[in-house]
């Protein structure tokens, strides 16, 4: 069965992030959650705990920067090839607090044959508090096995 003839774009990229999400233990682990998926985008939220706060008592950009970096992630592999960052960066705008629900949404800008960019805003209260870019690079092999059992339960 070929998956991508068999699943409709969205269901596809839902299917992929399923299988990620399975594997994703630092998502999963800093509490972020999955909010949307599609083919080229994605969001997903987390809230700042205070293990994530720095000395300024402010949220550390290093957590912002984590939950743009998997945001990514699940946009650039919603259409079942395996894809990895090959260089991102970060433009902080406004700070995070404690207790602040931060979602990230990302948009694909650009995507051919093994390369894609991607950018995805980060925000509080709608409210963009950062700006992160990645450059992806598919490195070969499948979420989804070509044979697998792709119906809803």
């Amino acid at each position: 069965m070929n998956v991508k003839a068999t699943l409709s774009p969205d269901d596809l990229a839902r299917a992929c992030a399923d299988a990620m999400w399975r594997e994703d233990d630092a998502s999963k682990g800093l509490g972020m959650e999955i909010l949307a998926v599609g083919p080229g985008h994605a969001t997903l939220m987390m809230t700042v705990q205070p293990h994530m706060v720095n000395g300024q008592r402010i949220a550390h950009g290093g957590f912002i920067f984590l939950l743009a970096d998997s945001t990514f992630a699940y946009a650039c592999n919603s259409r079942n090839e395996r894809t990895v960052a090959a260089q991102c960066d970060i433009t902080f705008i406004k700070s995070g607090r404690l207790g602040d629900r931060l979602v990230a949404m990302a948009r694909e800008v650009s995507h051919s044959g093994r390369s894609g960019i991607y950018d995805i805003s980060v925000t509080v209260d709608d409210v963009v508090i950062a700006e992160f870019r990645g450059h992806s690079r598919t490195v070969g092999g499948t979420w989804l096995p070509s044979g697998a059992d792709t119906k809803s339960t």
